[in-house]
């Protein structure tokens, strides 16, 4: 479904990603892993349309999508729940949900995905008259999640999805990802807990200063002895 091709990014003198390729096939979740500057929010974003790319490629369902803007990137069929959730903490839960599916035109169809998500998040349905900045940080992001499923996306780009929660809210968020590629939606999750990240991602691959130093089947990972030493600590599930 995406085939990231040679990819180089930088921010000035700063290259923050050098010839990284990888893949997502339909169907699948793959994990973007690697500690704080790997590199792995700015591939996101080189997908998502949100920064240029200064060398390669980037293939969605086999078509180049690398110098299309945003917009265009979400018409395609890729939304982005982003790092930190960036909901709009003044505006109803309800509103920052429609605002996920603002560029779609099938209005009848709109109604029944709001009201999916609504039952497939019923704590959104309770509060869907509060203001989203009044919900909890686990609320937060499950708002982040369902506004970004609105556009009815082909393939979900989760940018740090377990950032800021609590080890109880780690766990329930990641069901719902796993929950979420059950019901055939294709992931690509960046995340620093790699634990729970390959415990639930078909297949993973992991930046190191911006160039890929690993990347395998999920559970080949998890088992791997340098990744548990780099980033997996004592292997409790955390």
């Amino acid at each position: 479904m995406l085939e990231v091709i040679d990819l180089e990014v930088a921010y000035g003198a700063i290259r923050a990603l050098s010839g990284v390729s990888f893949s997502v096939p339909a169907g699948q979740i793959v994990a973007l892993l690697g500690a704080n500057g790997a590199g792995k929010t700015t591939a996101i974003r080189a997908v998502a349309g949100l920064v240029a790319p200064t060398r390669g490629r980037i293939l969605f369902e086999g078509q180049d999508i690398l110098h299309l803007p945003p917009h265009e990137v979400t018409r395609r069929g890729i939304a982005v729940c982003p790092e930190g959730r960036r909901i709009f903490p003044n505006l109803k839960v309800l509103d920052n949900l429609m605002l996920g599916g603002y560029n779609r035109r099938d209005k009848g169809a709109l109604s029944r995905d709001l009201a999916d998500i609504l039952r497939y998040f019923p704590r959104l349905g309770e509060r869907r008259q509060q203001l989203a900045g009044t919900l909890s940080g686990g609320e937060q992001q499950m708002l982040a999640i369902g506004r970004a499923l609105m556009s009815r996306p082909r393939l979900l780009l989760l940018d740090e999805p377990s950032l800021g929660l609590a080890p109880l809210l780690v766990r329930e968020v990641f069901h719902i990802i796993q929950r979420l590629n059950d019901q055939g939606v294709t992931i690509l999750l960046v995340e620093q807990n790699a634990f729970a990240a390959l415990k639930i991602a078909h297949y993973g691959y992991i930046l190191e200063n911006g160039r890929l130093a690993m990347a395998g089947p999920g559970s080949d990972l998890l088992a791997d002895s340098h990744l548990k030493q780099a980033y997996l600590g004592d292997g409790l599930d955390n």
